[in-house]
Parts: structure tokens; sequence; C-alpha cells
């Protein structure tokens, strides 16, 4: 379970403020308007951020303090953030030692999830080697390989075109299912989300605006859709 209590953050004038309890295996999606607090919102969870008040609750645990290498969570940010000087395989290691030096169960952990998003023929070429697609199933392995309950993502896949971003978005939700991964996924799209997600969270002004049905914002069924550019249902 991650819970959130009466968390209080400050970006310039802009006071955030966050409240929310989400159940083990739950999938999120995190909507609204550019520099609403989106991003934030998971930095705070994931411990990049510190709240001024307030406590994170992870797995039944009070990780307010924790730091974020500590936390059970992983995040994959839009940039895939991998090493241009390392091999994918090197790359993906990292998630399970710093130094690189993995013993037997680390391997066989690396080579499984290698095996689920499909590189295994791309373990010694370098990043810029591989196309858009793959340095993000990299990216993505290198979140899986540290066995972490809870997944950040934030906007992964919005540079890819939209071919990539639908086999990415297959590959996501069967590895949240295997897993039971909880999932908070930021998205500027709102079939992804839908698609993804059965719950939104639309933050507005560093606050939860709407906490319900995915489905009832991308079919304007909700005011709070107006928000998100959709045509509200007056009926």
């Amino acid at each position: 379970m991650l819970k959130l209590e009466n968390l209080t953050y400050t970006y310039e004038h802009l006071v955030m403020f966050f409240d929310l309890q989400i159940q083990a295996g739950e999938r999120i999606a995190i909507l609204g308007p550019s520099g609403a607090g989106k991003s934030t919102l998971l930095n705070l969870i994931a411990g990049f951020q510190t709240a001024e008040k307030g406590s994170v609750w992870l797995n039944g645990e009070n990780h307010t303090n924790t730091p974020p290498s500590q936390r059970p969570v992983s995040m994959l940010f839009q940039e895939n953030n991998l090493f241009s000087h390392l091999t994918i395989e090197q790359n993906i290691g990292l998630g399970l030692h710093p130094g690189l030096r993995l013993n037997s169960q680390q391997q066989q952990t690396l080579q499984q999830i290698v095996s689920q998003v499909s590189l295994e023929d791309c373990l010694t070429r370098l990043p810029a080697q591989l196309s858009g697609g793959q340095r993000q199933r990299a990216a993505l392995a290198r979140c899986l390989v540290r066995q972490q309950p809870i997944l950040l993502l934030d906007e992964p896949f919005s540079a890819l075109d939209p071919a990539l971003r639908n086999e990415m978005l297959v590959l996501l939700e069967q590895v949240c299912n295997e897993r039971q991964l909880t999932l908070l996924m930021v998205s500027h799209n709102l079939d992804d989300a839908a698609r993804i997600a059965d719950r939104a969270l639309l933050v507005v002004d560093g606050n939860i605006h709407y906490d319900g049905a995915t489905n009832a914002l991308v079919a304007g069924i909700v005011p709070e859709a107006a928000i998100l550019g959709r045509k509200v249902d007056s009926h």
C-alpha cells in the first residue's frame, strides 16, 4: 500500500498538498496541465524531493525520511538516463549493483528481465546503437531488476512514435500483471492513461482536483474533463 498523509511541498509560490491512499497492485494515471505538480508528486514518493510536512507510507512503513535508494520504489523518466559509455547489459546491471559486481543470482535476475523486455540480442551494444524504443526498454529493465513493488513512470513513452508507444504499453501491462506491481504513471496522453489505469488523479495547481475513474475523464462524463481539453457531456 502507498499512503501520503497531509504531504505539503512549496515550489516557488505554489503550495502543493497531497493526501491519498493507493492499494497494492493498483495502477494509477496522473494527469493534469503542465507545471501542475505531477512530477513533483512522483519525486516526493521516490524521495528525490522532501516534503515540508506530512508523511510518506510505503508497504506499511514510514519512509518520509528514507533516502531514495532505500525506498521500495523504482522510477523511470522521459529521458532514459542510460550511460552512453556503458553497454546495455552494464546499464541494466547498475540497477542491481552500482559497481556491476553481480553474483550468480543477480546475473540470473538480469537475464530473466532482459528476456522479458526482448533485449537479448542487444546486451553488448551501446545506447547510441539502439532505437528509441529499445533504449526505453533498457531503462525499464534497469527499473525492473531492482524488483521493487512500486513503479513510478514520468511520461516515459511520450517521445516515442505511436507504434513504439503501443509496444511499450503492452509490455508495461504484461509486467505489471505478472509482478503485481503498484504503478503510478504521469501521462499527457489520455488514451494511454485509460488503457493502462482504471483510476486517475487529476493534479491542478499542486492539489488533487479529481480522484476517480480514468474512463470518466476520457469520455467527458465528469466536469473535470474540461481541464484536460475534453468536451464535457452535458446530459
